[in-house]
């Protein structure tokens, strides 16, 4: 019976370890299939991918034809221009003073015309300090002087009779100055002299108390009113002349250049660089003409510019604009006319590129891009020196992504506007 039972364990022992080795190929059968399927699969769609590509037909080939830009163009021309500068600045008055009293006192007069705003003439009274004080003196030193003249008058009397004493004498030696009396009759006319000297300050003095217009102009401010005591040199007000207006204009080199002006520069008498200024005042547009009469001595050291002076007469009367005078404060836009340029090159600004380029037409319908020497330009043209020939077609439309030797296509401006309508684009 053990004897079986021994005999039928190893064969049992065997049946099992068969067993655990087919699960375990099972197990590594199973693995390999998981890993190597994706990469079978991939491999089989790229095979697939390269052949489908091999198998396609191959698109055919389009020269691709470079299209031309529409363009609009104008040509050079040449002319004679009168260079103009353009500049701001504030209109000034050239005569602006303080009114101050040279005497002491209470105002007892106030011209109604001395308020702010309004005007006078020279001469006219602007305000009287009371004179009472200052006529007393005046007829004080004036008894003096007749005190002072009666005492000359009667040293020249008693010399006289001292001449006659002397001669009736008959001693015939020479009289001295003391027996004539001449140093007597000289303290007389020394003290009429003094006396006619304060006379005169006292007159002076009582003239000051009236206050005059020095010049036709207009008041500025008023500091006091009638009734107010001052002493000298009090500011009863501010007023300016109406005569001339100064409006300071800042120039550049390159505007002095243009306008022919220079450091130093003075007009002579009814000379000078016209000038034409323009504002809006109160809604409406002006126009005022002057002329650069003068510039500063030297340049502003913190702008680097030098100023000139442009002056306008009777800016009240003849030159204002249709009643519109030229005021003080007023801030006006300054057109200057400057060198005349005898047989320059011209073209539309449209034409400039930047600083100095500007886009040739060329005859076989291509650009090219020239490089220029500007004189001047404004809005409307620019003014060239060189760089371009009389009678050369420049393109004036806007164009983009330019390069030197592009096709084009030079086209009326109709023909750009038909275009940009049904394409909807702008050349």
């Amino acid at each position: 019976m053990q004897e079986s039972a021994q005999t039928r364990n190893p064969s049992m022992d065997d049946g099992q370890d068969t067993t655990q080795s087919r699960g375990k190929r099972k197990l590594w059968f199973w693995r390999l299939v998981t890993f190597a399927l994706p990469v079978i699969v991939i491999a089989a769609a790229v095979i697939v991918t390269i052949a489908m590509s091999a198998l396609k037909p191959k698109p055919e080939e389009k020269e691709e034809v470079a299209k031309a830009i529409p363009v609009l163009t104008a040509k050079a021309k040449a002319d004679d221009v009168t260079l103009k500068v353009t500049a701001q600045g504030e209109v000034q008055p050239r005569t602006e003073i303080n009114i101050v009293p040279q005497v002491s006192g209470k105002i007892t007069f106030m011209s109604p015309k001395f308020i702010e705003g309004g005007r006078f003439k020279k001469g006219e009274l602007l305000a009287r300090i009371d004179p009472a004080e200052f006529q007393l003196r005046a007829v004080q030193a004036k008894a003096n002087v007749a005190q002072a003249e009666t005492a000359l008058t009667r040293e020249k009397s008693e010399a006289a009779i001292a001449l006659r004493d002397w001669q009736e004498i008959g001693n015939g030696g020479q009289a001295t100055p003391l027996t004539l009396r001449e140093p007597q009759m000289a303290e007389a006319a020394a003290q009429l002299e003094a006396a006619q000297a304060r006379l005169g300050e006292a007159e002076l003095q009582l003239s000051r108390t009236s206050i005059y217009a020095p010049f036709d102009g207009r008041v500025t401010m008023r500091h006091i009113d009638q009734g107010e005591y001052v002493t000298t040199g009090t500011r009863l007000g501010e007023v300016y002349a109406t005569d001339v207006m100064d409006v300071r204009l800042p120039l550049t080199n390159q505007d002095l250049r243009q306008a022919g002006l220079y450091l130093g520069y003075e007009a002579k008498a009814g000379q000078g660089i016209p000038v034409t200024l323009s504002a809006d005042v109160a809604g409406r547009f002006s126009e005022w003409q002057g002329r650069i009469v003068r510039t500063d001595s030297r340049f502003d050291s913190k702008t680097r510019v030098l100023f000139a002076y442009v002056e306008v007469r009777d800016p009240f009367g003849t030159g204002a604009d249709d009643g519109t005078p030229l005021a003080p404060g007023i801030f006006v836009d300054a057109e200057i006319a400057g060198q005349i340029l005898d047989d320059v090159i011209i073209v539309p600004r449209a034409a400039l590129r930047g600083k100095d380029n500007i886009y040739v037409a060329n005859e076989d319908e291509t650009l090219s891009i020239k490089t220029v020497s500007v004189m001047s330009s404004d809005r409307d043209q620019a003014i060239l020196s060189g760089g371009i020939d009389v009678g050369t077609p420049v393109i004036i439309s806007p164009i983009r992504g330019v390069a030197d030797g592009m096709k084009i296509a030079i086209v009326e401006d109709g023909a750009i506007k038909t275009k940009a309508a049904m394409t909807g684009d702008t050349p």
